[in-house]
């Protein structure tokens, strides 16, 4: 069983910059995506980032350019560097785990509640 620990949130004023962590129990194998949701009170949870088992990235449009999704596998470890944060960016950030599926060379990510593994979140909050 692997768990997802999240660390890094808290409350900053707009314009700065978060580094949020994911640290994984375990080592998960090599065709694992993760990925970033965040989800705000009265808001459906929303995918914010994905990174697939050869490390393509992809974001949502409301973040492109200001976050940046990476990993550390010797550490076992995501990490979702959060720059230009704005109050709309308020929310309790998970991470997910999930296998990839490859085919004719592209690699899949799974979709919202087909990630298998998620961590508990981490609380960011943004006053403007």
């Amino acid at each position: 069983q692997v768990q997802l620990v999240e660390s890094g949130g808290g409350s900053v004023q707009a314009g700065r910059s978060l580094r949020l962590s994911c640290a994984a129990s375990t080592y998960m194998g090599s065709t694992y995506c993760m990925a970033w949701f965040r989800q705000a009170p009265g808001k459906e949870r929303e995918e914010v980032a994905r990174i697939d088992p050869v490390d393509t990235t992809n974001y949502a449009d409301s973040v492109k350019a200001r976050f940046t999704i990476s990993k550390d596998n010797a550490k076992r470890t995501l990490y979702l560097q959060m720059n230009s944060l704005n109050p709309e960016d308020t929310a309790m950030y998970s991470c997910a785990a999930g296998h990839g599926l490859y085919s004719r060379g592209i690699w899949s990510c799974p979709n919202g509640n087909d990630y298998y593994y998620w961590g508990q979140g981490t609380q960011v909050t943004v006053s403007s």
